[in-house]
């Protein structure tokens, strides 16, 4: 099996009546997944670095029910779209999701990001384009803490010079020895050691500022024994938010998101777009 075939795959575990959708952006086409009923709020999800829109299989599967839900497999990164060039700063990913949305043309969005996701999720938020109604910020990184030292030691092998056992070792000693979703896995595993992709974009803390003039609705979950940062620091800088809820997922690490806890997590930012979508008259 391909990195294709595996794609596909994990895509079938997306909730019944998915359909894909190609949307043409300058940056390069873009492969979106899209499930549930259309009219209903849009929810947006925004995947980590090195994955791809099917790691939201489960999400999706419990906020089909009800709301429009869509993820994009960033271009630049293992996936089905494709890039004309590549992303060199936050503000070139920012103007790629705002040329996404406004041509997908489904009105204003409630954005979900994990990790990378979640900080191009809070850049968008701070930049005013595209103005989303709200924020959920799975474990975010570069949002609140900087990475850890030793994260950053672990991880460095599985980029300069990847391998299949490299790369499981790496998920096996961040998540714990949870057991991870095969499927999921193998795409990771596969788009990593596979598929060519564009360099990765530096980011950088948002100051706290800047932060401070945030006033989207923002949910941000915090994994409790994610190693990638310290959790405490995170939950700590979320808090600082105007209009910030922030939950601790206690038995979950930064790689054990969004796959496993999925139930728990799509009830939270399920309640969260509820919430921040007014009642129509």
């Amino acid at each position: 099996m391909g990195f294709d075939e595996s794609y596909a795959a994990a895509a079938a575990r997306w909730p019944a009546g998915t359909t894909p959708v190609d949307v043409p952006t300058s940056w390069g086409r873009t492969h979106v997944l899209a499930a549930g009923p259309g009219g209903a709020p849009v929810v947006l999800l925004l995947h980590g670095d090195g994955a791809t829109a099917t790691a939201w299989a489960g999400v999706a599967a419990v906020l089909a029910g009800r709301f429009r839900v869509l993820a994009p497999d960033q271009p630049g990164n293992p996936g089905r779209s494709t890039a004309t060039r590549p992303f060199r700063s936050t503000a070139d990913l920012t103007a790629w999701l705002a040329e996404l949305v406004a041509a997908l043309d489904v009105g204003p969005v409630h954005l979900v990001g994990h990790s990378a996701g979640a900080h191009l999720a809070l850049s968008a938020a701070l930049g005013g384009s595209p103005a989303p109604a709200s924020l959920s910020l799975l474990d975010p990184t570069a949002c609140f803490a900087g990475f850890r030292p030793r994260y950053l030691l672990r991880a460095l092998p599985t980029l300069v010079r990847p391998t299949p056992a490299g790369i499981r070792r790496f998920l096996a000693w961040e998540t714990g020895g949870r057991t991870l979703d095969p499927a999921w896995s193998d795409v990771y595993v596969r788009g990593a050691t596979e598929v060519a992709r564009t360099p990765i974009v530096r980011t950088r803390r948002p100051s706290r500022p800047r932060l401070a003039e945030l006033t989207t609705p923002t949910l941000v979950l915090v994994a409790g024994r994610s190693q990638a940062h310290d959790p405490t620091r995170v939950a700590r800088g979320a808090r600082s938010l105007p209009a910030a809820t922030v939950v601790e997922l206690p038995t979950a690490s930064h790689h054990t998101i969004p796959v496993l806890d999925a139930g728990e997590i799509a009830a939270a930012v399920g309640d969260q777009v509820a919430r921040s979508t007014p009642t129509p008259r």
